[in-house]
């Protein structure tokens, strides 16, 4: 499962438990990149050489699954290492419910503060707060409003703004910063940074993918991926940043709207898009969940070749000055001397079709929206046997929080995080108990695609299992599963969900999701130690003695509590010296 990419390993690897070295952890996340974006990952025309060389030096992981490929749902996995049917926040703006516990939660106990700078997506369960009388204006308020990070800069992105108001209702402080830059528009976020403009010096706003191909209307140190890494180097030279930290740092880009500042906006052109991972075999009688998506509105615009030929090479110019961001920033990160003690991930929240099986955004389980690039720098000694190398592991998002505790040298509260520590196959191994299969999960019951398949909300759910060779995704509401051989069909064209001669198959596959489904989940309050002690030492030693018989049947020492003479009752206690009177 261990392959080299493009260099020797330089050690064999330690078979030991790695010692904690690790102070700081850099959790870098861009939103919507594709796992097939990069150079490193095969890309064949888009360089990302500072992201390539991070993969050089740790470990590209090149079957890594997100839990949900809708970003708050996502999200919120990453952040509790949690699947979305244990953490209950299934779409963007469902609130994760007070009391679940996050990465800064956990980190905090260890001595590591958790800090946020960029987007997160959260959702704060106000009516939980409230219930409760958590004010927000506390610590323990401020936390549960964000995912358990301390915020550095909050900043999501979405300053949508239509006929009815903003889209995102809190303080942007990205407008703010290009307020005081002096881009003097309502919101210079829609106006400027993510839109161009026209021949007749209008404004051309990016939602409208025609516009892609123009500059964004603002300078390229001043749109948000620069910005954002800018708040990164305050961080790494604040006073906060003298103590162990955990830094997760959320890019916006390249998340619609598709537009990008001069030079990246004409830095590739139609020559440059690779051939749409589409075949016209998925539209002849396809599932009907997967036709309602192709037949919806971003389906049927990313269908069409103008609009691929327009977005694509934004898109790629948005990736390129994400790449341009990490190398300014690693730069950085080696001056000050953090590389040696840091260990860094840069991953994504989930992938973009592209037009690629006739569809736009992400939300259903093809590998280009559910499938990610993830990439893993351990500075310590014990991960020089993998430096440079691709793993081909079954790993989910829900790893890295494990990953992380495991990393400072902290128990993993296995209880509560559902994932698997990566240390191993950052060492070069693979253990022989690793996972079998990977899950997503997708809750479409907010769309009118639900209303149109005459779903309640219940049913309008997608689960998607993935092994080393099959992909099933069982659909809610009575529908047959859709099923893929991602050996003899890696660009999943051929659905074999109804296929009689994969019964077998399909059915070793709902196994697999039957497994998953009966985990224990919720038992988040009491460890599985806690629970081993109980067994050797429980009730009995607090006097419940059941099924005893007589004092033959249990150790005398259980019973010394109720040995000896016995006492008179109150009540026979009076009689008698009634009766002496």
């Amino acid at each position: 499962m261990l392959r080299l990419a493009g260099q020797t390993a330089r050690h064999q690897a330690n078979r030991q438990r790695m010692a904690s070295e690790i102070r700081n952890i850099l959790f870098i996340m861009f939103d919507q990149l594709r796992f097939d974006y990069l150079s490193c990952a095969g890309h064949a025309h888009l360089e990302t050489p500072h992201m390539d060389a991070l993969a050089a030096r740790g470990v590209r992981f090149s079957r890594a699954y997100v839990q949900s490929t809708i970003c708050g749902a996502s999200r919120m996995s990453f952040y509790t290492g949690r699947y979305v049917a244990s953490h209950g926040a299934a779409w963007n703006n469902f609130p994760l419910k007070v009391g679940e516990m996050t990465l800064g939660d956990h980190l905090r106990k260890r001595g590591m503060r958790s800090w946020l700078i960029g987007k997160t997506h959260m959702k704060a369960d106000d009516e939980g707060m409230d219930r409760l009388g958590i004010s927000r204006d506390s610590i323990i308020g401020a936390r549960v409003s964000e995912c358990g990070f301390d915020v550095h800069t909050r900043d999501d992105g979405l300053w949508a703004q239509g006929e009815e108001g903003f889209y995102d209702t809190r303080r942007s402080p990205y407008n703010e910063y290009l307020n005081a830059k002096g881009y003097d528009a309502e919101n210079p976020w829609a106006n400027n940074a993510n839109a161009g403009i026209d021949g007749e010096g209008n404004i051309a706003s990016g939602w409208l993918m025609k516009n892609a191909g123009l500059a964004a209307n603002v300078a390229e140190e001043d749109s948000e991926t620069p910005w954002l890494t800018s708040r990164a180097i305050d961080f790494l030279d604040s006073p906060e940043a003298q103590e162990p930290w955990l830094c997760h740092l959320s890019y916006i880009k390249p998340h619609w709207p598709y537009i990008v500042p001069a030079p990246y906006n004409d830095m590739y052109g139609r020559q440059h898009i690779q051939r749409a991972i589409r075949d016209e075999r998925e539209r002849r009688d396809p599932h009907p969940v997967y036709a309602e998506f192709m037949e919806g509105k971003v389906g049927s615009s990313f269908a069409r070749d103008e609009v691929r030929d327009a977005v694509i090479p934004a898109y790629m110019g948005l990736v390129k000055q994400c790449d341009d961001q990490m190398g300014r920033l690693f730069a950085h990160l080696e001056k000050i001397g953090r590389m040696a003690d840091t260990m860094i991930v840069l991953t994504s929240d989930h992938g973009d079709y592209l037009g690629d099986h006739w569809l736009g955004e992400k939300e259903l389980f093809h590998d280009p929206s559910v499938r990610i690039p993830l990439i893993v720098y351990d500075p310590r000694k014990e991960a020089d046997a993998a430096r440079g190398t691709v793993c081909d592991a079954l790993v989910e998002s829900i790893d890295l929080a494990p990953t992380f505790m495991e990393a400072i040298g902290a128990t993993i509260p296995n209880h509560i995080l559902e994932g698997r520590s990566l240390t191993p196959l950052l060492k070069g191994d693979t253990p022989e108990d690793w996972r079998d299969f990977a899950i997503s999960e997708y809750d479409y019951s907010a769309t009118p695609i639900a209303d149109r398949l005459g779903l309640a909300p219940k049913d309008a759910r997608m689960f998607m299992v993935v092994t080393e060779r099959w992909k099933m995704i069982h659909s809610e509401g009575g529908f047959r599963p859709m099923l893929f051989d991602l050996d003899a069909d890696p660009q999943e064209f051929d659905d074999l969900g109804d296929s009689p001669e994969h019964r077998d198959i399909i059915e070793k596959m709902y196994d697999y999701l039957f497994a998953w489904a009966r985990r224990s989940s919720q038992r988040t309050t009491v460890s599985d130690d806690l629970v081993r002690s109980m067994r050797k030492n429980g009730s009995q030693h607090k006097g419940i003695l059941l099924g005893v018989y007589d004092e033959d049947d249990i150790e005398p020492n259980l019973l010394t509590k109720y040995r000896g003479k016995a006492s008179t009752p109150p009540d026979r206690a009076q009689k008698r010296r009634a009766g002496q009177n």
